[in-house]
């Protein structure tokens, strides 16, 4: 296919679906911007994970620490920059896929809820993006930093249909959209795309679909 001239940054978070970026959202995710003729810039921020899990035992390795710009780079076979060295003129769309190191190391969801605090180089490019009119995508778990950062514009956002999150969401100053695996919350007046993936599952056949879904909308914006 040829290309679309469109640069699409990605924001992981880490390697894993228990403490960093989860794997499958984040394969299709690039995966559909491949196809569709969409550049990649791959980004994360160059920090200490919360903490690491043995995704055998489903247990924390105590012993053990990484960096979340280390580990996301596992994905993109190390094509990846710091999100600190991102501007929004260095893409025309922006997507986080899910995992929860979108709680852990992109914000402290997991542990705060909505008292969360977001990385500061996070919330600075969501900021900017957003002020610039890019259009932004949130797979998963990951509507929360954008119901953190953009309250004030009241986003629209889904995570599915998991209650406290969606209260979570709501009380940050978001409007929650229930919605399927398979179909995107658009908010067209803040340029805004969401999908529950992972938050509503159960397989990476159905998380695929709501993803190409949110690919396609977000190049259409951009």
């Amino acid at each position: 296919m040829a290309k679309t001239g469109k640069k699409v940054g990605v924001v992981l978070s880490g390697c894993g679906f228990l403490d960093g970026a989860e794997i499958q959202e984040a394969t299709v995710t690039l995966l559909a911007l491949d196809r569709a003729g969409a550049q990649v810039l791959a980004m994360a921020p160059d920090v200490e994970q919360m903490h690491v899990i043995d995704h055998a035992r489903g247990k924390p390795a105590s012993e053990e620490k990484r960096n979340v710009l280390t580990e996301s780079a596992r994905i993109v076979r190390g094509k990846i920059e710091s999100i600190a060295k991102i501007q929004p003129k260095d893409f025309d769309a922006l997507v986080f896929p899910g995992g929860f190191g979108v709680a852990k190391n992109l914000c402290t969801f997991a542990v705060d809820g909505a008292q969360m605090r977001v990385n500061p180089e996070v919330e600075r490019l969501v900021r900017q993006a957003f002020q610039a009119k890019k259009p932004l995508g949130f797979i998963c778990i990951a509507p929360v930093v954008a119901a953190k950062v953009l309250g004030a514009h009241k986003p629209r956002l889904t995570i599915g249909n998991e209650k406290e999150t969606a209260e979570a969401i709501e009380a940050m100053g978001g409007i929650h959209q229930q919605c399927r695996v398979d179909e995107v919350a658009l908010d067209s007046a803040n340029k805004l795309l969401s999908t529950p993936a992972y938050m509503v599952g159960p397989s990476i056949a159905h998380i695929a679909t709501g993803i190409e879904k949110l690919v396609a909308g977000l190049l259409e914006l951009a």
